[in-house]
Formats: C-alpha cells, sequence, structure tokens
C-alpha cells in the first residue's frame, strides 16, 4: 500500500479568464455529506464580486458580438470537454450531494447534454423570438432578440452541478456574460467547470466564478449599477425578497428565486432564456 500523502488541494476563483486568489485571503474547508475533508475553497468577498462585473462587462462586446452560430459551437465544447472529465464530476457530485455513483453519474451526463441542448437554441432564438411586423406604411417592421448584457447568478444550493449548469448555460446562450456564486457548501463542481471552461474556446471574462457565501455577495451584486440582470435561484430565502428590492434601484431584470429548489432534470423549454433577452424594434424601408 503506498504510503503517499494526498495533495491538500486549496482551489481559487475564476475571474476574467485567470484563477485568482480572493483578495480577502480567506479561505473555507469544503466537506463531503459525511463530514470528511475534500479541499480548501477561496471565499470570495464583495471585492471579488467587483472585479467579476468588471471582466464580465468588459467581455460583454466580444461574447454577444459573435455570431450565433459561433456561440453554439464555444458551448457544445464545453460538453465534450466535460464529457472528458464525467469521472472527476462524478466523484465530486457524489461527494457533495451525497449521491450513489450511479445517480451522480446521472446528473453529470444531465449537466453535459443540458449544455448541448442550449449550444443548440442559440441561432435558433432570433426565429422564434423574434418576427416580422405589419406595418401600416412603405416599411419593414421587426422585433430582434439582443442580450440583456451582464447578469448576476446566484446558482442553486443543492444541485452543485446539474442546477448550476441549467442556469448558467441559458444566460450564456442568449449571449450575456455572467458572474455566478456558486453553491456555498458544494461548490466542487463549480470549480472544476471554471476549469473546463478556461480550456473550453470560451473567452475570458465572459463567465466568472466566485466561491463562498451568497448571502454576503449577493447583495452587492444586487445593488450594483453595472449589472443589468440577476437571477436568484439560489439565494436564501429570507434574502430572496430583500435582493429584489435592491435590484429594483438600478431596474435591474430579476428572474425571482423559486418557493422550493425545482426539478432540473425537467425539460428546460424557454423559461430560462427569454428572461436575459430584450426585444429591439428595427424599421427599415421597403424600398423601390
Amino acid at each position: 500500500m503506498s504510503d503517499r500523502l494526498t495533495v491538500r488541494k486549496t482551489y481559487k476563483l475564476y475571474l476574467g479568464g485567470a484563477f485568482p486568489r480572493s483578495e480577502s485571503g480567506r479561505t473555507y474547508e469544503v466537506h463531503d455529506t459525511k463530514g470528511h475533508f475534500l479541499a480548501n475553497a477561496a471565499w470570495a468577498s464583495r471585492k471579488d464580486g467587483r472585479d467579476a462585473v468588471v471582466a464580465a462587462r468588459g467581455a460583454f462586446g466580444t461574447w454577444s458580438g459573435a455570431t450565433a452560430y459561433n456561440r453554439g459551437q464555444v458551448l457544445y465544447r464545453v460538453a465534450e470537454v466535460m464529457e472528458g472529465r464525467a469521472a472527476q464530476f462524478t466523484e465530486e457530485v457524489a461527494a457533495g450531494e451525497g449521491l450513489s455513483p450511479a445517480k451522480a453519474r446521472a446528473a453529470v451526463d444531465a449537466a453535459i447534454d443540458r449544455w448541448v441542448w442550449y449550444a443548440g437554441w442559440t441561432d435558433k432564438l432570433a426565429a422564434v423570438l423574434g418576427s416580422t411586423n405589419p406595418v401600416a406604411g412603405p416599411y419593414f417592421g421587426f422585433s430582434v432578440p439582443e442580450p440583456t448584457g451582464v447578469v448576476a447568478v446566484l446558482a442553486p444550493q443543492r444541485s452543485s452541478l446539474l442546477g448550476l449548469v441549467s442556469v448558467l448555460a441559458p444566460v450564456l446562450a442568449a449571449g450575456n456574460t455572467a458572474v455566478v456564486v456558486s453553491s456555498k457548501e458544494r461548490p466542487l463542481p463549480a470549480i472544476t467547470l471554471g476549469e473546463v471552461l478556461a480550456t473550453s474556446d470560451v473567452p475570458g471574462g465572459v463567465v466568472n466564478l466566485l466561491t463562498g457565501d451568497a448571502a454576503e455577495i449577493g447583495p452587492w451584486l444586487a445593488e450594483h449599477a453595472d449589472v443589468d440582470a440577476i437571477d436568484l435561484a439560489g439565494a436564501p430565502a429570507p434574502l430572496a425578497m430583500e435582493l429584489e428590492r435592491s435590484a429594483a434601484g438600478t431596474i435591474k431584470r430579476v428572474l425571482r428565486a423559486p418557493a422550493e429548489e425545482p426539478d432540473w432534470s425537467a425539460d428546460p423549454g424557454l423559461s430560462r432564456l427569454r428572461p436575459f433577452l430584450e426585444t429591439k424594434s428595427v424599421w427599415h424601408p421597403i424600398g423601390v
């Protein structure tokens, strides 16, 4: 039997395509459902949140300006890389959520398939959600869906991977950039997803992953004037209404927190694509 000591991991944040430590220097221990130590994770601060918003805003022009087909290719590449690390994701989901290996693998497979689902929607949104409108005059009238901008996402607390992908992928598919606060107690799949994103052709800053406490970081993101929308999927119940009030101060779009965490394996439809799209109306002369 080997007497080698395993490497004790202290994971970092994923900001702007890089992996910095929290500026606060804080970390916390992550344990499995039986209380065994798994790793140390960075405890993000409000300054890290502000840095993440800056990175997301800087990447928005590139990501939203890419063709829908290209965005779909990039999201499909995420699924490909996740498939290659499925065993690691399965181990992390099983440890964090207390699932059997078979159920954990099923959750990982569903998360990979969810990326493929949204990758396929990127170049179909304009046809499905846009329209050509009748106009009483010599004009064409078009309604075109466009991304909202920077979206803050408080990820589900229980479903550490499938729930996370289910709230992040539609934000990206619509052409937005994201600042994500992971599950506090189960952050390892989110950390590994950051490593996948860093090697999957996703431009730096398009996704920024913060580990720590949503109750600490959430209020700052809700109030931040350069955040255009916020998804409260993983907001602590006592805090959700206060976050909505804070978001109203800067007229953010808000996807409200569910009464209880939903079944993330259900067909997602378009329910998480529509909230982060805006409709632009364009008039154009028909000509002779």
